[in-house]
């Protein structure tokens, strides 16, 4: 895989980009970005989740002038969730270039988008309502360089393809235009042929990625409870050896710190230690002087240790084929393995990806409680007094076992031995650096329609509830009526 810091990207971008907790390209980004920045029309095939936005993003934020005020960058989208998705990732990565992007769509306030068009360098549309701005000349649109068609077929399934024509021949003829599509009907061709400069086909064929021998789970949970449920998970799972994926290098810094406060044997690997660190890091890892490792997906490339156990997916990945690279770190060599994903609500669409792809159904975990972890502890001293008593002559222990038995109830000497041999885990606060939870397109989710996204008329427009009111279901004022189905208390 390639890293973004070795496509040429100016150091704003690649800021973003580590803030971000992106170190290395997807295969769309891979092919798309160079070709994108070097201005040629590209025609992408991609499924959603590939990470298509950072892909032509990145370089339409690379050539936009900052000083010039006026729209220079222009994304079409299908929908007003993509829009608005879009256009939140587009100023993630372009906020330290202090590029901004708008997203405009039908049902918000028309006078409010026309004033915030005069501060934005990119524009992220709706077909209907770009065309309104068009037709009453509340956009300029003469210094567009780069012209995006995001989710092609979606919008020609939604009847947009004549609205796409118009607004291609509104803008200016020396272009880039980028076209990214799941499917390739023969509209969508004719499009490419009679609006586009020979363009570049880049393909991503999404594969059907497989992982045996590993038992998946998942744990719906808030980013200010993850690190508690780690330890718990580790206390519950006494893992052999263990990795803990990170998306940021301060992700990873913060989370092997707070472990080693927690009393845990970890350290963590990331791309800014020294390789001479690395490899020490590694080495102990190897040889269970360390039983947890904490890194991101650059620093555990090519990581091949028979004897981990366990995979915890501290942050989600960006994308399915990295979950897998992931996770595929345990069960190999013939052994079990066992990978858990934290997943906050807002990435629930990213794990429905990640079940697409890899046909296999993630099976969803309750928070363990502290008490829960705890018994893990305890049944650990369990375990190791039984194999002591399988495998070692204990004869010589027998006359004092005699005489503690004289004075004691045998229960009593069981449990002290117990406390005696069970960690008591500090409970030193840990506090971590937030990072942005990872948003999908499209990704799913109940009460939607095909690819995830809401329903819509044959005319484009979303059906509303003509009954008034707030569709939203709320008991009495303030008070969300929530399911707690599979959940427990996380504190």
């Amino acid at each position: 895989m390639t890293t973004f810091n070795s496509l040429g990207l100016s150091k704003p971008v690649l800021k973003a980009l580590d803030f971000m907790g992106f170190e290395e390209t997807t295969p769309i980004q891979e092919q798309t970005i160079p070709l994108g920045l070097e201005g040629k029309d590209v025609i992408g095939q991609a499924q959603t989740g590939t990470g298509k936005t950072a892909a032509f993003g990145i370089p339409m934020i690379e050539k936009i002038d900052k000083d010039v005020r006026s729209v220079q960058g222009l994304v079409i989208a299908p929908t007003r969730e993509l829009a608005i998705q879009v256009a939140e990732e587009i100023n993630r990565l372009g906020k330290n270039k202090g590029v901004r992007a708008l997203p405009i769509y039908g049902g918000s306030n028309m006078d409010r988008q026309i004033r915030a068009l005069r501060d934005n360098h990119i524009v992220v549309a709706t077909p209907g309502r770009l065309l309104d701005h068009i037709r009453r000349k509340t956009i300029k649109l003469q210094s567009v360089h780069t012209a995006v068609l995001d989710e092609a077929d979606e919008m020609l399934n939604m009847g947009f393809i004549d609205d796409i024509r118009d607004i291609l021949k509104s803008l200016p003829e020396h272009r880039q235009t980028l076209l990214f599509s799941a499917t390739m009907p023969k509209e969508i061709r004719d499009i490419a042929t009679k609006l586009m400069k020979q363009p570049e086909e880049v393909k991503v064929k999404a594969k059907e990625m497989t992982v045996e021998n590993i038992e998946q789970y998942y744990i719906e949970i808030p980013e200010k409870h993850k690190f508690d449920t780690l330890t718990r998970m580790l206390d519950i799972d006494a893992p052999a050896l263990a990795i803990v994926f990170g998306r940021t290098k301060r992700r990873v810094d913060e989370v092997s710190d707070g472990l080693q406060a927690r009393g845990f044997l970890a350290e963590g690997i990331h791309g800014d230690l020294t390789q001479g660190k690395r490899m020490s890091v590694l080495n102990k890892f190897k040889k269970g002087r360390i039983e947890i490792l904490v890194a991101t997906d650059v620093a555990a490339r090519g990581l091949d240790i028979s004897e981990v156990s366990h995979v915890y997916n501290f942050d989600i990945p960006q994308d399915p084929e990295s979950y897998v690279h992931r996770i595929g770190r345990t069960g190999r060599a013939g052994r079990k393995g066992k990978s858990i994903s934290f997943v906050t609500p807002r990435e629930k669409a990213q794990l429905n990806l990640i079940e697409k792809l890899t046909k296999k159904e993630v099976e969803r975990l309750s928070v363990p409680s502290s008490d829960e972890a705890r018994r893990g502890q305890q049944q650990m001293a369990v375990d190791k007094i039984v194999q002591t008593l399988d495998q070692e002559d204990v004869s010589k222990y027998q006359q004092s076992a005699s005489e503690l038995l004289e004075q004691h109830d045998a229960s009593d000497i069981i449990a002290a031995a117990l406390k005696q041999m069970t960690k008591e885990r500090s409970e030193v606060p840990v506090r971590l650096s937030s990072v942005q939870p990872i948003s999908v397109k499209g990704g799913g989710g109940g009460g939607r329609g095909k690819g995830g996204k809401k329903p819509y008329r044959k005319d484009g427009k979303r059906p509303y509830n003509k009954q008034g009111g707030n569709s939203r279901n709320y008991k009495g004022k303030g008070n969300r009526s929530f399911q707690n189905k599979g959940r427990n208390n996380s504190k």
